[in-house]
């Protein structure tokens, strides 16, 4: 076996066992330059994973339809650019408290350069609007809830 890093020692290598066990890692992997030494364990390595990450932040998600506030969400129908009226000189099409009908446009979501209607289907009042005009949205992301 060829020797890399020199002499191996019993106590490091224990020591790196302990580690692997420890965290229930499934390789962990040294380097020193062009020398790389690989230790598996047991429980294979997560696929394109390094071997030891660093605990992720929580990242933002975005706003969800709270469970218990009544109406119905208005939901974006696929990813894009949400635009609250037909141009930057335009009213909005709706805002809280106005009421809208079946057929209403209630907003623009804009996708590939191609700029689609969303719009309303049933009566009600508009009661909230969770993004800002411009705002990037996800598929299925609560937009708007009506009541």
């Amino acid at each position: 076996m060829e020797k890399l890093f020199g002499q191996f020692d019993p106590e490091l290598l224990e020591q790196l066992a302990r580690i692997l066990r420890d965290n229930d890692l499934g390789e962990l992997t040294l380097e020193d330059g062009d020398k790389k030494l690989t230790i598996k364990g047991k429980k294979p390595a997560p696929m394109g994973m390094p071997p030891v990450c660093p605990p992720a932040a929580p990242q933002e998600d975005a706003p969800t339809a709270p469970a218990a506030v009544s109406g119905t969400w208005v939901k974006a129908p696929l990813v894009g650019t949400y635009y609250a009226a037909p141009s930057p000189e335009s009213e909005p099409f709706v805002t809280v408290g106005k009421r809208v009908k079946k057929g209403d446009v209630l907003m623009i979501i804009e996708s590939m350069k191609l700029m689609n209607e969303v719009l309303c289907e049933q009566e009600g009042t508009v009661a909230e609007i969770l993004v800002q005009n411009g705002d990037a949205v996800e598929f299925d992301q609560p937009i708007l809830r009506i009541e």
